[in-house]
Order: structure tokens, then C-alpha cells, then sequence
């Protein structure tokens, strides 16, 4: 069963722009819908706040942030946002409509995915969060939900819908907004959030695609939420053998539950995922999880909500102050069985203690292989940590190149040659090749355009057309750009988007031509100079048939010279039924004509000044006469 068809705003047009055609998504604050813009006629996606929420002030000011926040991120992973308003109880985010699926569509139909896959979605997610970072915002709510894959490939990060300036600090008595499978610690404990909550979200989102399930479960939102505060995530390598341990390493730092162990923003993470990577095979990349099996959903932890802040109590036993937290979420909570604490030494006194049993061994490697060594992961690394890390590889630095990177930090590392990894004999040496930041490039000048040809011009520039919004100019032609935002010289991003102003031509004001004829009505909006088009359906009016009944856009707005002013078509006026009062009193004959659309009149004549019943109608009963006419009403 098709649930859209039960929701009240498919086949509505808020703000007599936007036409909702599907509901897409339900969310905890907001449903989305697939919709179209009228003006533009183009798809995109419309976030509607749930009325409940939209009628309490702070939440449609948190609400009206995002659209402030996201539209200040011009970045190719951000989904962007175009308009936010409202139409009545409605509060909505107009935004770019991803035709695709979500990372946990993926998740719910592949299961674990390969590290490679996993570093595929994670890098570009990580590169937005970190020009939101580095902008100031905080995207609170990370999660699989969140991460949007394109049917082209493209992934971008939606719902900054909790956004909020990196040095505010959330202290809502009681309560913290986020989704209970995601949440830090210290969300939890105290509602602080800043770029590190960001980091350990999407430390838990790796965890799942790497092992495609959620390092804590439990049957209650409470259980999963004292999990967080009281066990550190799993390795991945305990639930899918055979993981290399620099993927264990790279969840158990971006997860620690002390905020200050972990990567300080998303940009310091994205530089652990890269040298991560450059440290694998391409064996170990591809390595299908043996056994993958899709992820359970469970809804009820998946979505936003509003959840009560673990509030600090005397911790005098600390299991007690604990499970006494916990209780304020659900009571009662049973205590989720303890964990035993991972050893994060064990593996390197293994691998000390089997160089100590089989020395032997390990200088009969030495012997055959001593004179080859392995080049070391250096990538994001400033260029004097490389040259040390190489130097004590017994490797030295060739020769140093520079390349433009929207990833990787300026003056660090995006690449060796030859690449981490590749044996070489020692003393020899490695080029190393550093990041110069994003590579700009000037907003070319487009007034003057076709919007294609501008959008065209754009792309070759290495930019993206972002939105597009229409203006009345009186001398740029009708479907040129009239400028930029910003304007044409100024040096951008690659990749940035770009918003363009188009011309609707000169304003025009629209002339009235309801009641008209067809003749009439075309040579007069022709003389204005806007173009005539007759609807499909004609429908009943005051006007008689052939006349006009409705046109749109209607009298006294503005149009653009060569626009389109849509004219229906009257076929009269509805026949109603006429109801027979003859014998009613004159109160009741009236609201009985009254109710089925008539107006009424009275005659009296000088033998019904005082007389209250009906002798006779002027449409007799059972006849009809045109809605909205008169029915005169004889009374004796």
C-alpha cells in the first residue's frame, strides 16, 4: 500500500511554488518529500517540520538555522539548500533533491562492506563534515540515515538539521537532540557537542560498515545509551576475523570515549582514514567480509529525538550512580553485562614476545631481507614528519612536488612515489608530493548567457551552478543571466557553487481580463506583451460561458515580458436544484434557499406586511436556476 496517498500534503503546492509530489522519508522533527518547483521547474526535495514541533518557537528557529547554516557551506558533499519559508502551520526547507538511496539502504541490503567501499563513502562524508568544521558548525547528528549516495556515485551529507556555532554549547536542562546509537559521551552526560561528536559518530558509522552492525545493542534506547558512556567500541576485527588492525586502531581512535583522545576534527580524521588507507593491500582493500550479513534497522534508535540528558548525580558507588542515571531514561533498566576491557598493548607484546621466541628467525630475515624495506605511510603528514618517518626507514626524500587538494590539508602529504607500502631497497629514495589546499579559480563573467550555456561555462571552470533565482531586468533578455553571487572575478574553490540571477525580462503588469472573451482577453495581454494559453478544463463561474473565468497570474501582479498568463475558460454558472418552501415560514424558506446557494429576496405586497408564511417562489421547486442567482420569495 502506496502511504502517500494518506498524507494530507501530496498533490498540495505550499507556497503557491512548490508542488509535493511524494513523500520520501519520516523522520523525528520532519518529513521529506520529493516536490517540484513551479517557477523553476526543476525537482528537489522539500523538509517539512512535523506540525507538532512547528508550533513550539524554539524548534522552528532551530529549524530555520539549518537553512542559514547549510546554505553558508558551498561544498560539492553538502547537500545544498535553496529557500526555506512558510505556508501556514508549514515550516519547510526547499533543498536538493539526491536521486539515489541512503548509506543505510546500503547497509540494510549488503551488510558489512569491503574496507575499500568503506573508505569510499567515509572520505567524501569526512570532507564535508570538515568544511562544516572548519565554517564553525557542528552536524550533531551523523548516522547512516544521513549519508546520501547518488545513483552517479556522488555522496553527500544531509540534515545539518542540528547544527549549532562550534563555541556555543548546549545546556537544555535535561534533554540532548540526537540519535541514541550515535551519541558521545559527553552528549549524553552533559549535552556539550563541538567537532568531536561529529568525529566519534562517524568512528560508530565505520564500525558498521565494516562489520554491518552497530557496536552497541540492546533491548532499550537505555541500555544502548549506558553502553556508550560505560564500554569502549568493539574492534571490527572481533566481529569480522581477519581485519587489519590498522582499521581496529583507526575506530578506536576516532570512538574513545574521552573526547580529548580522539581526532579534534573531521579534517584531523580524514588525514588518519588516508594514511589508514595508503597502509593497506589492495588484498586486504578488497577482502570480502566472510559471512556478511545484512544490518538490522531499528527504527526507534535511528531517528532524531529529543532524549533526557544523563543529569550528574554523587557518584559515592559508581555502578549505583550509573544504573540511578540510566533509570531517568527507562525504568526499570537492567545493567547490560559488563565487557571485559580490551587489551590496546596485547597485540604489540604478541608480536614482542614472538620476535623474543623466534630470534633465530628473525635474523635469518634480516639476512636475506635486510637490504629491502617497505615504504611508510606518510600521507597527511607536514613535510618534516615524512622526512623523519622515511629517514627512519632508511629512506630519504628524492625530490618534492606540490598538487592542488580539497581533502587534504595544505602543506601536507597526498602521495609518495613510489606508494606506501612498495618494498625498495634501503637508502633509496621517495618523492614526496604536498597538498597546495583547494585550488581556486575566478567566477568567470556570464551576463548575458543562456542559463545552459552559463551552467556549461561553470563546470569547465571547474565550479557548479548553485541556485538559480529569477529577476525582472530591463536590459538583459528574457532567460540570460544577469549576474552571480559572487560576482564574476572572485576567486572560489574549486568545485564551490555559484548562484545565478536570470532574467524574466521587463516587468510587465497584468492586465484584468476576467469576464472577457477569448478575442478580448488574448489582444489585450498580447498588447502587454505576454504570451496567451488556454486550460485543458473549463470550469463554472458568475461569468457566462466562453467567457474567462480565472487567469494566472492574476490581475495587478508583475510578469516578465514574454511570459506565459494561463487563462481558464467559464461554461457558466452551476444549475442547482431550487428547494420548494411554498408553506414554510419565511425563516425557514430563507435558510433552506440560503443553504443550497441561493440569495433571497422578499415580496410582500401591502397583504404580507404582516403575513410569515411562503404562497409562492419565483423558480418554482424542483426547477433549477444558476448558483448564486435570486429566488424571490412571495409571502401572505
Amino acid at each position: 500500500m502506496d502511504t502517500t496517498l494518506q498524507d494530507p500534503l501530496v498533490g498540495q503546492v505550499l507556497d503557491g511554488r512548490y508542488r509535493v509530489d511524494a513523500r520520501v522519508a519520516v523522520g523525528g522533527m520532519a518529513t521529506v518529500y520529493r516536490a517540484v518547483d513551479t517557477r523553476l521547474d526543476r525537482v528537489l526535495a522539500l523538509k517539512v517540520m512535523h506540525p507538532t514541533l512547528a508550533a513550539d518557537a524554539s524548534f522552528v528557529e532551530r529549524f530555520i538555522r539549518e537553512a542559514k547554516s547549510v546554505a553558508r557551506l558551498a561544498h560539492p558533499n553538502v547537500v545544498q539548500v535553496f529557500d526555506q519559508g512558510t505556508d501556514g502551520s508549514y515550516v519547510y526547507l526547499a533543498m536538493e533533491y539526491v536521486a539515489g538511496c541512503t548509506l543505510r539502504d546500503v547497509l540494510r541490503e549488503r551488510g558489512a562492506l569491503q574496507p575499500r567501499a568503506a573508505f569510499d563513502i567515509l572520505e567524501p562524508v569526512l570532507a564535508a563534515l570538515g568544511a562544516a568544521h572548519r565554517a564553525g558548525f557542528v552536524h550533531r547528528d551523523m548516522k547512516p540515515e544521513n549519508v546520501l549516495i547518488g545513483d552517479d556515485g556522488r555522496v553527500k551529507v544531509a540534515d545539518f538539521g542540528l547544527v549549532r556555532a562550534v563555541d556555543t554549547v548546549t545546556n537544555t536542562t535535561g534533554a540532548v537532540l540526537g540519535t541514541v546509537s550515535y551519541l558521545a559521551p559527553e552528549q549524553i552526560e552533559n549535552g556539550t557537542a563541538d567537532t568531536r561528536v561529529d568525529v566519534y559518530a562517524c568512528g560508530v558509522v565505520l564500525y558498521e560498515m565494516l562489520t554491518g552492525a552497530k557496536p552497541h545493542q540492546g533491548e532499550s534506547p537505555a541500555q544502548v545509551l549506558y553502553q556508550h558512556l560505560n564500554e569502549d567500541v568493539p574492534p571490527p576485527s572481533a566481529a569480522v576475523p581477519g581485519l587489519p588492525v590498522d582499521l581496529d586502531e583507526l575506530v578506536a581512535s576516532a570512538t574513545a570515549r574521552n573526547p580529548e583522545l580522539r581526532p579534534h576534527n573531521a579534517v584531523a580524521l580524514l588525514g588518519q582514514v588516508l594514511e589508514a588507507r595508503g597502509a593497506l593491500t589492495a588484498e586486504q582493500l578488497d577482502a570480502v567480509p566472510p559471512g556478511a550479513i545484512a544490518s538490522e534497522h531499528h527504527n526507534a534508535e535511528d531517528r532524531t529525538s529529543v532524549i533526557p540528558r544523563l543529569l550528574p548525580v554523587n557518584p559515592v558507588n559508581e555502578d549505583e550512580a550509573v544504573l540511578n542515571r540510566t533509570s531517568r531514561l527507562e525504568s526499570p533498566a537492567p545493567e547490560p553485562p559488563r565487557r571485559s576491557a580490551r587489551p590496546r598493548r596485547g597485540l604489540l607484546a604478541l608480536v614482542l614476545a614472538v620476535l623474543v621466541v623466534f630470534g633465530v628467525g628473525a635474523g635469518v630475515w634480516y639476512i636475506n631481507s635486510g637490504q629491502f624495506t617497505k615504504v611508510p605511510p606518510v600521507l597527511a603528514k607536514t613535510e618534516a614528519q615524512a622526512r623523519t618517518r622515511l629517514r627512519k626507514a632508511g629512506l630519504e626524500v628524492r625530490q618534492v612536488k606540490h598538487a592542488y587538494s580539497d581533502t587534504v590539508l595544505r602543506g601536507t602529504v597526498i602521495s609518495t612515489d613510489p606508494a606506501a607500502g612498495t618494498r625498495i631497497r634501503s637508502n633509496d629514495s621517495v618523492t614526496l608530493t604536498l597538498s597546495d589546499g583547494p585550488e581556486t579559480v575566478a567566477v568567470p563573467d556570464l551576463k548575458g548567457l543562456p542559463l545552459n550555456e552559463a551552467r556549461n561555462r561553470l563546470k569547465r571552470n571547474g565550479l557548479v551552478a548553485g541556485m538559480v533565482t529569477d529577476a525582472f531586468s530591463e536590459d538583459v533578455p528574457k532567460g540570460q543571466v544577469i549576474g552571480t553571487d559572487p560576482v564574476a572575478g572572485t576567486q572560489r574553490h574549486g568545485g564551490s557553487a555559484i548562484a545565478l540571477s536570470v532574467s524574466r525580462g521587463a516587468p510587465v503588469d497584468v492586465p484584468d481580463v476576467t469576464g472577457a472573451s477569448i478575442d478580448e482577453a488574448t489582444a489585450q495581454l498580447q498588447g502587454a506583451g505576454l504570451r496567451v494559453k488556454i486550460a485543458d478544463t473549463q470550469v463554472t463561474s458568475e461569468f457566462d460561458a466562453g467567457k474567462v473565468a480565472r487567469q494566472s497570474p492574476g490581475a495587478g501582479l508583475q510578469a516578465g515580458t514574454g511570459d506565459t498568463v494561463t487563462l481558464t475558460i467559464s461554461k457558466g454558472r452551476e444549475m442547482v436544484e431550487v428547494p420548494d418552501v411554498t408553506g414554510d415560514s419565511v425563516d425557514d424558506a430563507k435558510k433552506t434557499l440560503q443553504a443550497a446557494g441561493f440569495q433571497v429576496e422578499e415580496d410582500r405586497g401591502l397583504l404580507g406586511l404582516f403575513g410569515d408564511t411562503v404562497k409562492s417562489q419565483s423558480v418554482k421547486g424542483g426547477r433549477k436556476a444558476p448558483k448564486g442567482s435570486t429566488i424571490t420569495i412571495t409571502i401572505r
